[in-house]
């Protein structure tokens, strides 16, 4: 472990000198044990994608002749006196005798232009058929047969049967079962789904042995073609192997494997026919893959005495063109790190040291911006604070000089007088709270009544309120003097400007981990031009309340200082939103942190 550390301890210009002369050694020593292994399976790898692209080759003729067989099952299939046979319309013998004749004709046509086809057969669902080559024993029901069915169970899916084992059908010119490759296709009502019956092609086994027996695969490899049962479909005279388990072959679409048979390792090479369902296999013995060893190995040591001569300079070059910028960016930042925040990394490089130097610049605009706002809010908030030690001055004079007015109030039986009096003291009461910033909500809520109070002294029958609080949130923290503004607002911009009576709404409630606090009239409201730019000078604050003798004369100026408050208090996902609408009334809503009052004065 220690010996480990001292290499991490490394600077990475050896680092990297090592690791460039390890990669340009090692391979040398490798190269030299491998070098029989690696240029066999090379050489194996190439015979293996030849065989694969001779199979390629000879499966595209296979499914060109299958393809063909298909297109000839549905220009059979369409033609009018097959359609007409295959209906069963037709009571008339003549006019039956005259349609299958037709048919016949029609047939070797097909015969004729594709010499690949040994036979064509149609068969309706009665079991009665047409052909132009094949005919089958008077007894025999065709649609009994098992080719029948297959192609009734396939849905008029085209089907390739293989080697037709076993279907009792004979041809004119004496072609056996072994000679040929069955297809078949059941013709279906597309509305009724009603079979009418099946057209059946004989395929000449000659045209896939053509195709497959001019292929050599070294001096004794061959190809031969098994169906997806594992039957074989075509092999040589004298094969290596005479059959292929169906389980040898797996179920990937081309692949390779090898056996042993008889003492001597066989390779077999395979692909898969997807539109014929067949398997072309490639067999021929292993040893023949290997040759020309000798003049790969020279280039092979050629290669290895390159790398090295080239491999110490090389490494060294490399090493140096990466380390160079990493020492110089490490420079910078020891810089930034003793409080030289103007430094920058200037090179153009486009790789990831030159993103690392672009992140880094980044990083440091973004701590000196980090660093401005820092002191722009500690400067501000001293400002606040002297603001609020300047307000706090007077209320303390007032409320005593209040509290005797209203003894002698009562004293003169002027209760009403009185009442207003002691509202007015209890609004400068809480303004002082003993210099705290922070109050309780139920603290807060007092004073608004108590505000509230005078104001209705004032405007009697024309302002009425309604002040609904959740008992459990009574005790949570928030910002004192933060209602005050938004109702005086609503009260003069609002209430005042409607006609008749109007109606203030304050509610606070819990939401979630925070304190919604809302305040709604049925005032005159806003444009939608005026609450524009409204949501756009709170959106402002901050920056708005730097310059307070810009905007302190402004409407909206008592909701820009509650906003910025806030927001410097508690962020800038807190705060004030505002919706109105004209001739129906406003609603802002302030959201607030959940805090108790210890928890405030702790993190003050």
């Amino acid at each position: 472990m220690k010996r480990w550390t001292q290499i991490n301890n490394m600077p990475i210009r050896y680092k990297l000198i090592s690791h460039f002369l390890l990669i340009s050694i090692l391979p040398i020593f490798c190269l030299a044990l491998l070098i029989s292994w690696t240029v066999e399976r090379v050489m194996e790898e190439q015979v293996n994608e030849n065989t694969l692209q001779l199979i390629d080759k000879v499966n595209e003729s296979f499914e060109f002749y299958i393809s063909n067989l298909q297109s000839n099952t549905y220009m059979i299939a369409n033609n009018e006196s097959v359609k007409q046979f295959l209906g069963g319309n037709q009571s008339d013998p003549t006019t039956l005798s005259d349609n299958k004749y037709d048919i016949q004709r029609y047939l070797r046509n097909f015969t004729t232009v594709s010499p690949e086809v040994a036979g064509i057969m149609v068969v309706n669902d009665t079991g009665d058929y047409v052909s132009n080559e094949l005919y089958a024993p008077s007894i025999m029901d065709l649609t009994k047969a098992s080719w029948y069915q297959e192609a009734v169970e396939n849905n008029g899916i085209f089907t390739i049967i293989g080697r037709p084992d076993g279907r009792r059908l004979n041809s004119i010119v004496d072609y056996t079962n072994d000679d040929v490759v069955t297809v078949v296709r059941a013709v279906i009502d597309p509305f009724t789904k009603q079979v009418h019956g099946v057209v059946l092609i004989d395929l000449k086994l000659r045209v896939i042995a053509e195709a497959v027996k001019d292929v050599t695969l070294g001096k004794s490899g061959y190809l031969m073609v098994v169906d997806d049962n594992g039957q074989n479909i075509y092999q040589p005279n004298q094969p290596i192997v005479s059959h292929i388990p169906f389980s040898w072959i797996s179920e990937q679409q081309s692949g390779d494997f090898s056996k042993m048979i008889k003492g001597e390792k066989i390779q077999f090479i395979y692909q898969r026919s997807p539109f014929a369902n067949w398997v072309t296999v490639g067999v021929f013995p292993t040893e023949e893959t290997i040759f020309g060893l000798r003049e790969i190995n020279f280039y092979l040591v050629m290669f290895i005495f390159i790398i090295m001569f080239f491999g110490i300079p090389v490494s060294y070059f490399l090493s140096h063109s990466i380390s160079k910028p990493i020492v110089q960016l490490v420079s910078f930042m020891k810089k930034a790190e003793d409080g030289d925040f103007k430094v920058r990394y200037k090179e153009k490089r486009f790789d990831e040291i030159g993103l690392l130097g672009r992140s880094f610049n980044t990083m440091l605009t973004k701590l000196n911006d980090l660093m401005h706002l820092t002191e722009r809010q500690e400067r501000q908030k001293r400002d606040a604070e002297f603001r609020s030690l300047q307000a706090n001055i007077n209320p303390h004079f007032l409320y005593n000089t209040l509290d005797t007015i209203q003894w002698m109030a009562r004293k003169q039986k002027a209760d009403d007088v009185a009442e207003v009096v002691e509202s007015l003291a209890k609004l400068f009461r809480i303004g002082l709270s003993k210099g705290r910033d922070v109050i309780s909500l139920s603290e807060e809520i007092d004073h608004i009544e108590s505000y509230l109070k005078i104001q209705k002294t004032r405007y009697r029958e024309k302002l009425n309120y309604e002040i609904k609080v959740d008992e459990s949130i009574n005790h949570q923290a928030i910002l004192k003097f933060i209602l005050q503004p938004i109702i005086e607002n609503a009260i003069y911009h609002g209430i005042k400007e409607r006609r008749g009576a109007g109606y203030i709404v304050i509610e606070a409630k819990p939401l979630d981990q925070n304190l919604l606090i809302q305040v709604s009239d049925d005032g005159k409201g806003m444009s939608q031009q005026q609450l524009s730019d409204m949501r756009e000078v709170l959106a402002e604050s901050i920056v708005r309340t730097e310059n307070p003798e810009e905007t302190r004369n402004k409407k909206g100026y008592g909701m820009l200082n509650v906003q910025a408050r806030i927001q410097l208090t508690h962020g800038l996902n807190y705060g004030l939103t505002i919706d109105s609408q004209e001739d129906v009334g406003t609603t802002v809503t302030i959201l607030l942190p959940s805090m108790n009052e210890s928890d405030e004065e702790r993190e003050q």
